[in-house]
């Protein structure tokens, strides 16, 4: 469970700031997802952030499409994509509002309401499984395009909120390039995470996918 003091809400001033400054902070943060069936409460472990226009692994690299939108709205909102025709991803936009930043939330360690999460992961070997990896930890929470544009710093009952939880030493926090970014983005050591803890998904690097003859 979550002790009370850690369920101060982020305020927006959080977010509204440099994205590299933003990504590394959230490690050790909880996210709550709130469900008819119940709450769920993540502690974030890895994420990774993803620079707008300075970024060829941006998705808003190269400028707003109806996709992308909310990554270029106020700080503090979520932004979901749906990839690979199968997956959803949850991000948390961050910066000044019209400047398009985010990061990408990869994995957590369930601390509330893992009995719903184990549900919705069934392929899940065991509880530091049911969110290893920004699509399990999308399904875990079941997050979907619905969810794309909430505001994750309103205080109340909202479906995703993000709090204050209980911040990561600077000197636990390991990072290193992204994991399956290829091409000129590939190279930013823009990856963050909890040392040695056991919900980190394994890294990747990108593989070109073959297309079929």
């Amino acid at each position: 469970m979550i002790a009370p003091t850690d369920r101060t809400p982020l305020p927006r001033e959080f977010f509204d700031r440099p994205v590299l400054e933003v990504a590394p902070d959230l490690i050790g943060r909880i996210l709550l997802r709130t469900t008819p069936d119940g709450p769920i409460a993540l502690r974030l472990t890895e994420v990774e952030a993803y620079d707008g226009p300075n970024d060829p692994g941006s998705h808003a690299y190269r400028g707003r499409t109806p996709r992308n939108d909310v990554m270029f709205g106020p700080p503090g909102h979520v932004y979901v994509y749906f990839t690979y025709g199968m997956w959803f991803c949850m991000n948390l936009v961050c910066g000044p509002e019209g400047r398009a930043s985010a990061v990408l939330l990869r994995a957590g360690e369930v601390i509330e309401g893992a009995e719903l999460a184990r549900k919705r992961r069934l392929s899940a070997r065991n509880d530091k499984e049911l969110a290893k990896g920004p699509a399990r930890l999308a399904t875990a929470l079941g997050v979907d395009r619905s969810l794309d544009g909430t505001d994750a710093c309103t205080p109340g009952e909202t479906p995703l909120r993000m709090l204050t939880g209980t911040r990561i030493p600077s000197d636990q926090v390991l990072n290193g390039p992204r994991t399956g970014v290829a091409g000129d983005g590939g190279v930013h050591p823009w990856r963050f995470w909890a040392a040695n803890d056991p919900t980190v998904s394994p890294y990747r690097a990108h593989v070109p996918r073959r297309r079929s003859s």
